[in-house]
């Protein structure tokens, strides 16, 4: 692609060479124009500020075993997004994937400037459900059922943008405090991950590490399973495969290091 091939012509060759493509790229749209000219399965595995449904439908389970667990129902639900709502693909997909279903309720929350689009928000609404937008975290969120937060996207701010961010981060942070004194116990944390550990970060407080709430590590385990159902599903393979998952069978070895042959 440095020498001018367009995406056209690098999907024609790619998809001489293999089964299925999964492609990520830094252009909103560019995987929709890459899976038009090949002839393979293509996955979208996330397009700039657009779109990543792989994540969506894993986010989707995760929430699935999560009110299972919690003898929850979906219907009605209270979820919260939070963060860079404008250019975080990974709450796009998520919400036009749960607008699929009965009503729920949609609280909003980033700083100026980084809101969810128009274009998403009319959507959701137009299809029966509640949203609404504010402007900070500190308000009561006791009936919240899923506090889904992500990381500020700076890699896709300009310089003026940069700047104007700064100091911001801390009024949008989730961590113990905003769980305990905003949520109740049966508040779920998800985060698409990774996020920014380093002190200082804007993103979510490492102080809920060891919380049951905190979602997040069996939220990436479950995109082990969904994507093994998206890859047999394309390659239509999905009958030859176990359709629950067994349980991992753990073990600490006698030994460890190099072992003489």
């Amino acid at each position: 692609m440095a020498k001018g091939e367009s995406l056209y012509d690098t999907s024609r060759v790619m998809s001489g060479y293999c089964d299925a493509i999964v492609m990520r790229h830094p252009d909103q749209g560019s995987v929709a124009e890459f899976a038009a000219a090949t002839n393979v399965p293509v996955i979208n595995g996330g397009d700039g500020p657009g779109e990543h449904p792989s994540q969506a439908l894993l986010d989707l389970y995760t929430i699935d075993k999560e009110f299972q667990r919690l003898g929850k129902s979906l219907k009605g639900a209270h979820i919260l997004l939070t963060g860079d709502l404008k250019y975080g693909r990974t709450v796009h997909s998520l919400i036009k994937l749960l607008s699929l279903y009965d009503p729920l309720r949609f609280t909003l929350v980033s700083p100026p400037g980084l809101e969810m689009p128009t274009a998403l928000i009319d959507l959701v609404t137009s299809r029966g459900h509640q949203v609404e937008q504010r402007e900070s975290l500190a308000s009561n969120f006791a009936d919240l059922d899923v506090v889904y937060t992500t990381r500020i996207q700076k890699e896709r701010f300009t310089n003026e943008m940069n700047e104007s961010f700064q100091g911001l981060s801390h009024d949008f942070m989730v961590n113990r405090d905003f769980l305990d004194q905003r949520c109740s116990q049966s508040t779920i944390v998800m985060h698409p991950l990774p996020r920014d550990s380093r002190p200082g970060a804007n993103d979510l407080n490492v102080d809920l590490n060891g919380d049951p709430r905190l979602a997040i590590f069996r939220q990436t385990d479950n995109g082990i399973p969904m994507r093994m159902a998206i890859f047999a599903t394309l390659l239509q393979v999905d009958e030859l495969i176990e359709k629950d998952m067994r349980p991992v069978r753990w073990f600490v070895p006698d030994q460890t290091g190099t072992l003489d042959r």
